[in-house]
């Protein structure tokens, strides 16, 4: 039943993109300088979860590439590679200039000298999760190297300016904006049967399972495509040569699962602290949970870098706020209450 499985994976860049021309042509006018030899603006992608940010970062990225010989590019996640020197190092790594670099004993310093003599071509690096970073200030390090393109990548602006000091507020205001929004569904009906033309056996699945996929995914592109591998799997485990409606309710229920699983996973010990604290007591409180937070770590961080941390896990799903700021709380997801592939 699956023809090629790669387009069914969830970091899977497509040739062509579905429902974001005006997006695609924004960031890629915005990194056109650097085809010329000249520093571009540094430019900060942002929407929900599933919207498209990292694949069409990606997409501008590799057409670049294509297009010009002297253009390279580098990705990081930041939820992974949450600190500075951990950073800085994705980045050396990726133009092939760490081999005498000790992860445990070279300075910062050092990792910042070593950009600033890169004289290798022009470099696009995407900073995924951008909001992420314990120690921001090494966007300040990326902005003061001009051989470097920035995209950052990042749920929400706002979540990214409150953790940046009032130095690197004013650059990151006048940077390029490429927002996105949620799919619609027919959007998403168009993203999955493209996948479903070059990834599956033709009539493995039908037009209207595909629709009631997208319904069920509430324009989150990651989540549909997660319900079509998911269908995909079983079905060829199971030697069936259709998707069936049983098969394709399982799904919705084991793609959440494995999304959930995904971001438990990329949460740093002290998110991992934080989330523990909600799932063994909430609904709590910010302040309840910052109080607990604090008895349990050796070095905890403030009341505000907690706070991100439980609107992060909030955007991701992981927990759910109720109330207003004033008298927010925090609990887990009630993932019953989940839309279905009806």
């Amino acid at each position: 039943m699956i023809r090629d499985a790669r387009v069914l994976r969830a970091g899977f860049v497509p040739r062509e993109v579905e429902h974001r021309d005006a997006e695609v042509n924004h960031l890629s006018s915005v990194l056109k300088p650097i085809t010329n030899g000249e520093p571009a603006d540094t430019a900060i992608v942002t929407g929900p979860s599933g919207t498209g940010k990292t694949c069409i970062s990606k997409f501008v990225t590799e057409r670049l590439r294509e297009e010009v010989l002297d253009v390279e590019a580098t990705y990081v996640n930041c939820w992974r590679n949450y600190t500075r020197f951990r950073t800085l190092y994705q980045i050396l790594d990726d133009l092939g200039t760490t081999i005498d670099i000790h992860r445990q004993s070279t300075p910062h310093d050092e990792l910042i000298e070593r950009l600033q003599q890169y004289n290798g071509p022009r470099t696009v690096v995407i900073l995924d999760e951008v909001d992420q970073l314990e120690d921001p200030s090494v966007l300040y390090d990326l902005h003061s190297l001009p051989q470097f393109a920035i995209i950052c990548i990042a749920n929400k602006e706002e979540d990214l300016f409150n953790r940046v000091d009032d130095r690197l507020v004013s650059r990151l205001r006048s940077s390029e904006h490429v927002r996105m929004d949620k799919y619609h569904n027919e959007q998403l009906y168009d993203i999955l049967q493209a996948r479903t033309k070059r990834g599956l056996e033709q009539e493995a699945i039908t037009d209207e399972q595909l629709y009631r996929i997208a319904d069920a995914a509430a324009g989150d592109a990651r989540l549909a495509i997660g319900m079509l591998r998911s269908a995909a799997s079983k079905a060829d485990r199971e030697n069936q040569e259709r998707i069936t409606d049983d098969i394709l309710l399982d799904a919705a229920t084991d793609a959440r699962a494995q999304i959930k699983q995904r971001s438990l996973d990329s949460l740093t010990p002290h998110q991992q602290v934080v989330y523990n604290i909600v799932r063994d007591d909430g609904p709590l409180a910010p302040g309840e949970i910052h109080e607990r937070y604090v008895d349990e770590v050796d070095d905890p961080r403030t009341k505000r870098t907690v706070r991100a941390y439980l609107s992060k896990m909030a955007q991701y799903n992981l927990l759910e706020a109720e109330g207003t700021s004033r008298d927010r709380e925090y609990s887990l997801v009630n993932s019953t209450a989940s839309p279905s592939v009806q």
